[in-house]
């Protein structure tokens, strides 16, 4: 299970959020019911954010570091 701050990666494309599969974002809030999920902010390279997308734990990866 993911934690609060970990850092994913996206596993498939979401293009009407246009982000690419790969994409790297950090896990801000997480739901537990009715099943798990993860609001991931997605940001560019200056810090702002471009995306905010709640997904499944399947839809990402834990990147380590």
């Amino acid at each position: 299970m993911l934690e609060l701050y970990d850092v994913v990666e996206l596993r498939e494309a979401m293009p009407a959020e246009q982000l690419p599969a790969g994409a790297v974002g950090t896990v801000v809030h997480i739901f537990s019911d009715p099943s798990t999920a993860y609001e991931v902010e997605f940001a560019d390279a200056d810090g702002r954010t471009v995306a905010m997308v709640t997904l499944r734990a399947d839809q990402v990866i834990h990147r380590d570091g």
